[in-house]
């Protein structure tokens, strides 16, 4: 008994032969060969053996450690590898969430105190770029997905008045030519559109038209906003346009006696004239059932191959490609105070922006692959 050994039992030895067992890998702070630091305690050979030899080092190799060692710290305190990368960008998404929400709750403040502004005519900027720009814009990028010809044209700064051809039953045109002009202008004006009398008529319609910048289309609110500076957008093809059967369609109508030439004369204001195809097929107008429009008091109630047969379905409007193209201006600043009261000059400048869409509506159209792409 004399030359018994004890053998410990976390020895890497069997107790009947000389042949190693599989090694174990322990976790923790507990686990053997961990100091109280965490440090590793430096391995020393058994008894009648020797330390494995350690593998040659390569490139391979080497490459292949980083990537089982995970990402590492680097010299100036920054993550290397692309985990880090992905880190860095799932904390600047979080911070741009965190100030999306707090604009969004400084909004509602202001909202709900009433700490906002509006112009003589109603306009609330903030409301409009904030919500209603917001909500339209999906519309416009993703399911008619406006193509925009011409911005250049459209001023920098100063008074503007764009003159565009209007149709589709339901004025949808108006409001993707608001957004077009806000979101593709490099100043990021905003389009002031002048809106029929049955606009400001109808409930909860014309709050939303008036906080939007539309005002009533009349020559003096055209007039006071062109001496002010701003963007004003008018279609005179009015209820005509809008309301033509699908058979007519691109055909302009008349463009009334030429009140809007006359406001940009008295503003000195350029006129830029603006041809939009794709509306027009939005709500094929097969019909139009007149008694009934008489008894709503509307212009005309439309009939199409989806509405009133499909209910509230049939409203949704087809989803056409659109091209809204800005033509060169037209000056007036060059004319005397009294040519706006010239009837032979305002009939001219009439007909030439008349033309000059009509011109541009048949070129886009000849150009146009698809009505839907």
């Amino acid at each position: 008994m004399a030359d018994a050994k004890v053998i410990p039992f976390d020895d890497d030895r069997s107790r009947s032969g000389g042949a190693a067992r599989p090694a174990r890998r322990r976790t923790g702070a507990g686990g053997s060969g961990a100091r109280g630091d965490g440090s590793t305690a430096p391995v020393s050979a058994l008894p009648g053996g020797r330390l494995p030899e350690p593998p040659e080092s390569s490139p391979e190799a080497g490459a292949a450690a980083q990537d089982a060692q995970g990402p590492q710290e680097a010299p100036g305190g920054g993550v290397r590898g692309t985990a880090g990368a992905g880190e860095a960008e799932a904390a600047g998404a979080g911070g741009g969430w965190d100030r999306r929400i707090a604009g969004g709750l400084a909004f509602l403040r202001r909202r709900v105190t009433g700490d906002y502004e509006v112009d003589e005519f109603g306009y609330d900027k903030e409301l409009t770029d904030q919500v209603l720009m917001s909500a339209l814009r999906p519309l416009a990028d993703k399911y008619f997905r406006v193509e925009v010809k011409g911005i250049e044209n459209i001023p920098s700064d100063g008074g503007a008045l764009v003159v565009a051809n209007h149709s589709g039953t339901l004025p949808l045109d108006g409001l993707m030519l608001q957004v077009a002009v806000h979101d593709n202008h490099p100043a990021e004006r905003h389009l002031r559109l002048l809106a029929a009398d049955l606009v400001f008529h109808l409930p909860v319609v014309n709050e939303l038209a008036r906080k939007a910048g539309h005002t009533l289309a009349c020559a003096e609110d055209a007039q006071r906003l062109l001496e002010l500076g701003e963007i004003v957008g008018v279609m005179p093809e009015g209820f005509k346009g809008i309301g033509k059967p699908f058979g007519d369609r691109y055909k302009l109508q008349r463009f009334g006696r030429g009140g809007f030439v006359s406001t940009a004369l008295r503003a000195g204001a350029p006129i830029v004239p603006c041809s939009i195809v794709g509306a027009e097929e939005i709500y094929p107008m097969i019909g139009n059932a007149k008694t009934l429009a008489r008894l709503l008091g509307f212009p005309y109630f439309p009939l199409t191959p989806t509405f009133p047969w499909l209910g509230p379905l049939g409203m949704v409007p087809l989803p056409t490609k659109w091209t809204i193209q800005f033509g060169e201006p037209i000056p007036t600043d060059g004319y005397p105070p009294e040519a706006a009261e010239d009837p032979m000059l305002m009939f001219n400048l009439t007909d030439q922006v008349r033309e000059q869409i009509q011109h541009t509506l048949y070129k886009l159209l000849v150009q146009r692959r698809s009505v839907f792409f």
